[in-house]
């Protein structure tokens, strides 16, 4: 038998601009999603650290994440 001990997931968001919207509306849309993206997880609880965060030249914003996986313990993934 298996259990998961620690578990975490990496992953790296690109929040796109909508095309079809003016360039600083949908900048400021962007701006709003990377904080609803974060209360979401500080919301449900969920273990995480933000490795980057970098606004690319058009005003789109990249984030390099490392969370909780599930309800895993994440041991020493996040110190």
């Amino acid at each position: 038998m298996k259990r998961i001990k620690e578990a975490c997931i990496c992953q790296t968001l690109h929040f796109m601009l909508k095309e079809e919207t003016a360039h600083d509306y949908a900048v400021r849309l962007v701006r709003e999603e990377v904080e609803k993206y974060k209360a979401s997880l500080e919301k449900t609880r969920t273990r995480y650290k933000i490795l980057e965060e970098n606004e690319q030249p058009d005003g789109s914003v990249i984030i390099k994440i490392k969370k909780q996986y599930n309800t895993s313990p994440v041991g020493s993934y996040l110190d």
